[in-house]
């Protein structure tokens, strides 16, 4: 199974985020990411073992201190339409997770929309002033990517508590 860790947005955040794309256009060719799948990655790992993958996860991100984090301003890169993730501890986070270990650079972002083409500039111009407000992430999660003909689901498989102790 394709597995992977991240950060789950709360339900005010998906809740405004919801509102904000729904002002969107619906252009041809973008692929929306529904609010259920909407995730900060911290790593990537392909298809493993979720209870080796666990275990391999669990004494990394014993410990680790919750980030306060917020989504803001939007990019791309090749057909993706992403929102930035800002705040303390997040890229920490991410590198105990195993992001950059497969050799590119950990760029926190939540994925609204894919393409095969470019991203029509229009969408990330209309995002590029949205701001959510601030959250402490209490977990981050093990999650697989399940696949169906509705699409694709992401299950979470473990959940892994962060310190709340003050930094």
């Amino acid at each position: 199974m394709v597995l992977f860790s991240a950060v789950l947005p709360p339900a005010a955040v998906v809740e405004t985020l919801t509102a904000e794309v729904a002002g969107l256009p619906r252009l041809d060719g973008v692929r929306w990411s529904s609010p259920e799948n909407w995730h900060v990655t911290l790593a990537f790992y392909g298809e493993d073992d979720a209870a080796g993958r666990a275990d391999w996860l669990r004494p990394r991100l014993a410990g680790m201190p919750a980030p306060r984090i917020w989504l803001e301003g939007a990019g791309t890169f090749t057909g993706v339409l992403y929102l930035g993730v800002y705040g303390e501890g997040i890229t920490e986070l991410g590198v105990a997770a195993g992001a950059g270990e497969e050799g590119r650079a950990y760029l926190p972002h939540l994925t609204l929309a894919r393409t095969r083409e470019r991203v029509p500039a229009e969408l990330e111009r209309r995002l590029s002033g949205y701001r959510s407000e601030m959250w402490t992430a209490a977990e981050a999660v093990l999650m697989r990517s399940q696949r169906s003909a509705d699409g694709v689901r992401y299950v979470v498989v473990e959940r892994f508590p962060l310190s709340q102790q003050a930094r």
